[in-house]
């Protein structure tokens, strides 16, 4: 398949490509370097990104629900309003994305690397954040209700407003955290 000039398949460089509404659901596009690229409200449910290159890219309004996006490069990438449902996200990087009132329920993010991503009213709802670096991460009216923060580093993180009942906490890190009308944060964590 081909999209304004991009070939789509493993390895290809699309670097600012216009892809926005593109259908590209069940796609392997391993290693695709999309940096840049207009994917906003494009479907890629069950894509194959692992290892893609998707930073600064615009997938505003995206449907990610299942997708593998293992160690893929979604620096500074915009996911405002995206859905990312039980994605893949093994250690993928995405300090300081965008993910907005995005949707990750579910979203397996071990080893993920977060840092300074701005994410007010986004959905973590069950998602598995250990040993996820959530560092100097926006987490304003967050809902993180039975999430597992196992060991997950949230230090100088922005917790004001958010849920998280029922979430698992064993070793997380909460060194500075602002966590004004959090619900169920450890508040008496040691500063």
């Amino acid at each position: 398949m081909t999209i304004d000039g991009c070939v789509l398949q493993p390895d290809s460089q699309c670097p600012n490509a216009d892809l926005r509404g593109a259908d590209l659901s069940n796609q392997d596009l391993r290693r695709i370097n999309l940096a840049g690229a207009n994917l906003s409200g494009a479907n890629l449910r069950h894509a194959n990104l692992d290892l893609a290159n998707l930073e600064k890219a615009d997938l505003t309004g995206a449907t990610l629900n299942r997708a593998s996006l293992q160690q893929a490069n979604l620096r500074l990438a915009n996911f405002t309003d995206a859905r990312l449902v039980a994605i893949q996200g093994w250690g993928l990087f995405a300090q300081a994305a965008q993910f907005q009132r995005a949707d990750l329920t579910g979203a397996y993010l071990e080893f993920a690397r977060m840092s300074g991503a701005k994410m007010h009213r986004t959905s973590l709802r069950a998602a598995d954040l250990e040993m996820t670096w959530l560092s100097k991460a926006d987490l304003k009216g967050a809902n993180l209700t039975d999430a597992n923060l196992q060991e997950a580093k949230l230090n100088d993180a922005n917790l004001a407003d958010a849920v998280l009942s029922g979430a698992r906490r064993h070793y997380a890190t909460f060194q500075g955290t602002n966590m004004e009308g959090c619900t169920d944060c450890p508040h008496d964590w040691e500063k």
